[in-house]
């Protein structure tokens, strides 16, 4: 058990730079309260090493400590996050109340937001380097740990209820093959009698680390028993609980599929006391892309999981999907503020009206079948021996570090379509190291400096490039996106999420945000009046504010 510790305190070493930035940001980037923080810190040190530890010892040792102080900040506030309110935490609380029979004191919530990826379309699952940032409109789950391990679950947006037990070994759901119909499809993934699909997936990917745990004391002739209580010791306990999202934005693109895994995920390991880091969730075990990858058979990548646990309010998140590693990159200041630059701009989401199930359409995975058919090319053409279709994929195009001039040479090898595909995601990093990259080797690094415009051009040419190079969209998104173009005070416009259904986000100057949503909503109507009259909310725009990452109250 002490190894099993120590694996666990050493893998959360790597995490030790994010959940300083993390820390400064829940204090509100008071660089006092983080000097209360390092004194401490010297006086634990001190104590420690009086007792007998080591100076590595504590360094383990310290990464607990930031870890439980970040929580312990979240818990209480969340600085400059206008989401969740206290009125929707309560509601949450109550009716989680009202279904365990205990007090509202005792209910925990997860806030889990919906994120967005400026920059980075369709490249997180070919090892390229994306941009995100979440919003302040997300998902909360309450919930009370059971006494045993049952599950039961209620939706705000689906009907019926959900029960099954933790100790049931989940299936995952099987992934299609180019052309091959879903084994799930439906109108609806989530219709009713399938929404309980995340939390299931959630027990699935925390099944699966259990496993793995299992195969590692074995490995090292551990003579623990683990083989046959695996699941039970790492996970005895289910939940009773409650989950809703923000009205109106289920299905829009905003990786709600993904807020609703991590969502599960985080309340399910809270109930057992299991502490996991960020890191841990998104990279070791993979667990928050198992909900999806495996248990629901969608093809993605690391962008949504890794947006909602690891984004920051007031930072831009860049990483690097074949590494894994991430920078978050501040805000500039603005009149010598950080909050005056978020003030700055909105956020805004225009809605098509479109809501079919990801899963249900081939487009998404045809398209990624299709990058790996372009990698295998590619690598054949640079490499001395072939690479087998079914060991290849984009990040390791990434890998093997094509520059430009490489791909410039062999392109032509590609057939037309796939020639798209292979330009997308050439283009594309380029775009996101030029808006956001991190270091100085790129004169032009729009965030950072807080260049809007150029921010918002490079999101627009992104925009395009997803609906001429990587052939997404449908025609109601694209009209969108044309309408958004013109809007007054717009920086940059392109789909959010896929590009089959939802909306399209755009940077907007927050002086002239609700002109904008006026004008969307009045030029849509005019071209798309039948899908306008579907959205749910009075206009065909929301304006939104950047978010913080997915915690625990």
């Amino acid at each position: 058990m002490l190894l099993a510790i120590n694996l666990a305190m050493q893998k959360a070493v790597d995490t030790i730079s994010h959940l300083r930035l993390r820390l400064i940001a829940c204090c509100g980037g008071n660089d006092s309260s983080f000097l209360m923080y390092q004194i401490t810190s010297k006086l634990s040190d001190a104590l420690i090493l009086r007792r007998g530890g080591t100076v590595k010892d504590w360094n383990y040792l310290k990464v607990y400590i930031v870890a439980n102080f970040r929580i312990e900040k979240d818990s209480k506030t969340m600085s400059g996050v206008s989401w969740p309110r206290g009125n929707e935490l309560n509601e949450v609380k109550e009716i989680v109340s009202a279904m365990a029979g205990r007090g509202p004191e005792e209910v925990k919530v997860v806030v889990s937001p919906y994120r967005i990826c400026p920059l980075g379309a369709h490249i997180d699952h070919q090892g390229g380097t994306v941009s995100a940032m979440t919003i302040n409109k997300g998902i909360l789950l309450g919930f009370i740990p059971s006494d045993d391990t049952e599950v039961i679950l209620r939706s705000g947006q689906f009907k019926g209820e959900v029960r099954f037990s933790v100790d049931e070994v989940q299936q995952p759901k099987p992934i299609r093959k180019k052309g091959e119909p879903h084994a799930t499809d439906s109108p609806k993934l989530q219709e009713t009698g399938n929404w309980g699909n995340f939390a299931r997936g959630a027990v699935y990917a925390l099944q699966s680390r259990g496993i793995s745990l299992t195969r590692l004391a074995e490995n090292h002739d551990i003579l623990l028993e683990y083989e046959a209580l695996s699941i039970a010791i790492f996970f005895p306990r289910g939940i009773k609980g409650y989950i809703c999202g923000s009205e109106g934005l289920d299905s829009s693109g905003l990786s709600s599929s993904a807020a609703a895994g991590v969502a599960y995920l985080l309340a399910f390991e809270t109930a057992n006391n299991l502490t996991m880091t960020p890191t841990e969730n998104i990279e070791y075990d993979r667990q928050a892309l198992l909900i999806e990858n495996e248990y629901l058979g969608l093809k993605n990548g690391i962008l949504d999981q890794s947006a909602i646990l690891l984004s920051s309010h007031g930072f831009l998140t860049h990483m690097n999907c074949k590494t894994k590693a991430h920078k978050l990159i501040p805000s500039p200041k603005l009149n010598g503020e950080q909050s005056d630059f978020q003030k700055s701009y909105k956020i805004l989401l225009a809605f098509s009206g479109l809501k079919n199930a990801l899963t249900n359409s081939p487009g998404y995975n045809l398209r990624v079948v299709e990058c790996h058919e372009a990698a295998g090319i590619l690598l054949n053409s640079v490499s001395c021996s072939p690479a087998p279709l079914e060991m290849t994929s984009w990040s390791l195009v990434y890998a093997m570090a094509i520059d430009p001039e490489a791909y410039e040479t062999h392109k032509g090898l590609l057939e037309p379509s796939l020639a798209k595909r292979a330009e997308h995601y050439f283009s594309e990093n380029t775009r996101v190291m030029k808006g956001t990259a991190p270091s100085t080797c790129f004169r032009l690094q729009a965030w950072a400096s807080g260049n809007l415009k150029e921010f918002g051009k490079l999101i627009s040419a992104s925009g395009l490039s997803s609906i001429q190079n990587y052939e997404c969209g449908c025609e109601p998104l694209k009209q969108l996106y044309e309408i958004l173009l013109k809007a007054p005070g717009v920086y940059g416009v392109r789909f959010s999420g896929a590009g089959f259904r939802g909306c399209c986000l755009a940077f907007v100057d927050a002086n002239l945000a609700e002109e904008a949503v006026t004008f969307v909503t009045e030029e849509y109507r005019k071209v798309q009046p039948k899908l306008a009259s579907q959205i749910i909310t009075e206009k065909a725009a929301l304006i939104c504010e950047a978010g913080d990452c997915a915690h625990v109250i």
